[in-house]
């Protein structure tokens, strides 16, 4: 017995010895594959041109709502008249139409028409009091070389890049091999149709296009456990979103003598009970090809997780579980209670209390589905789901082929040093609009942002370097050139 005992410690021992240097052999091998290497090509764009228009744009207050009776209707007016004053040959060159309530759509005529190409953005901003800011937000400060304001990341910089772009080139005498579409919507923020007016207008006149390029990812360090070198994410397709409300009712009456549990008690309940039952690990393509796109430029533990994630999936699975943010939402559908509303006084029981429920639908499941796992979650008979919104997950982009070369190859040459990856974008945008209509549809903003600028986008100093806002302008004079 003794004897057989070694036996099987002995083999147990050297089964796991094999099974590391398995592992070991597998991170060793875990190396990058052929990069992309950026040509030279020189561009330049009027720099003080691209900064003042920045800022005027800033200082329209564009700001929407849900309720258009809410918005400042002149202020959208304003900024409207402006890109036709600012850039008088791209309007006299590819006639503005307005598309729905708020939709901009400029239409630049190629050489040809089979494979175009369309540019987006939104005009419109998240509202800003000032609490808390060190200038003013609509007032298009410079100082130091920064311009603050609401807007200034999201996404009035992609705007004006563009046209500023567009309007240099028009005025050099080059015309596109391909039509190219100008499309900015007003109301992106409160999910508004105009985006989806666009597409439905493009489609009804039989555009397809080869390429689609929206906000979404950047160009961030330090973004990835052990990368150093600069990663360029481009969303290749986006979480979906639901938002559900979950609500009660009761006589109300005086918080003197309570009932043994209120509701908004059974409702904090039912918040525990929803977060209790977390989404199942989902490992998409695009986080897969992310993973395996930037692991192999990682340190050498990190290549030992990524080179073996069948091993370590589960491992993986329990730290995005218990670190949350953005790790753990590339991973599944997530739930985030963000409203509780009850009675005004304090003194008052309420008669109807609420939570809302703010859910980003992992890639594979649907709204129905998610829907139902919080529904069974939560076990009190009496509060009732209601569904406010719901927006399906989009579909995912090409990661090889003409499109996606042509947009890695203009990265590269904007940045040299980055790692262009793939990326599952976990907000929302008007892209997921032009699923309909193209397989090309890319989610990447031209800015190198840290995490401290990146924190500024809906908060508080939203701003951005001159130089940065430059380059931005810079970029889509290449993607332009090759379109």
């Amino acid at each position: 017995m003794k004897k057989a005992t070694k036996f099987l410690l002995g083999a147990a021992g050297t089964a796991l010895a094999a099974g590391a240097g398995v592992i070991l052999a597998r991170a060793a091998l875990y190396r990058p594959g052929p990069e992309l290497r950026a040509g030279s090509d020189e561009v330049s764009v009027d720099y003080d041109h691209v900064v003042e228009s920045l800022r005027e744009m800033i200082r329209c207050k564009t700001v929407s709502s849900a309720d258009p009776a809410n918005e400042d209707a002149a202020e959208f007016d304003k900024f409207r008249a402006y890109l036709k004053e600012r850039y008088p040959t791209l309007a006299e060159k590819c006639s503005p139409e307005r598309i729905g309530r708020c939709g901009v759509l400029y239409t630049w005529r190629g050489k040809s028409s089979d494979r175009p190409t369309v540019l987006m953005a939104h005009y419109d901003v998240v509202p800003a009091d000032g609490e808390g800011w060190d200038e003013p937000p609509f007032e298009g400060v410079l100082r130091e070389g920064i311009i603050w304001g609401r807007g200034a990341l999201d996404t009035k910089v992609t705007l004006c890049a563009i046209m500023e772009a567009a309007e240099q080139l028009i005025n050099e005498g080059f015309v596109p091999e391909n039509d190219i579409y100008l499309a900015f919507s007003g109301e992106e923020e409160p999910a508004g149709p105009s985006a989806g007016d666009i597409v439905t207008a493009l489609e009804e006149r039989g555009v397809r296009p080869a390429l689609v390029l929206d906000e979404g990812g950047a160009v961030v360090t330090g973004a990835f456990p052990g990368v150093t070198a600069p990663c360029a994410l481009v969303g290749t397709a986006e979480k979906g979103q639901l938002r559900l409300s979950h609500e009660a009712e009761s006589k109300g009456g005086h918080a003197s003598s309570p009932p043994p549990q209120t509701i908004v008690g059974e409702l904090a309940e039912a918040v525990c009970e929803v977060d209790a039952c977390p989404a199942p690990f989902t490992m998409t393509p695009p986080v897969e090809q992310m993973l395996d796109t930037l692991g192999r430029h990682a340190s050498f533990p990190m290549r030992i997780v990524l080179a073996n994630l069948n091993i370590f999936k589960p491992v993986l699975d329990i730290v995005c579980q218990s670190s949350g943010g953005e790790l753990n939402a590339l991973m599944r559908t997530t739930c985030a209670a963000t409203q509780m509303s009850g009675s005004p006084e304090n003194n008052v029981l309420p008669a109807k209390a609420s939570v809302g429920f703010n859910l980003r639908i992992i890639n594979g499941e649907t709204c129905d589905e998610a829907e139902e796992r919080v529904r069974e979650a939560v076990m009190d008979p009496d509060i009732t789901v209601r569904r406010v919104y719901a927006a399906e997950p989009s579909a995912y982009s090409e990661t090889e082929g003409e499109a996606w070369d042509r947009l890695a190859g203009v990265i590269k040459r904007t940045w040299p040093r980055a790692i262009v990856s793939p990326y599952l974008m976990l907000a929302a945008s008007d892209s997921r609009h032009y699923d309909r209509i193209s397989r090309n549809v890319y989610r990447f903003c031209p800015l190198e942002l840290s995490k401290e600028e990146r924190g500024t986008i809906h908060g508080v100093n939203e701003r951005i370097p001159t130089w940065k806002a430059v380059k931005c302008a810079e970029f889509y004079v290449r993607l332009i050139r090759e379109s």
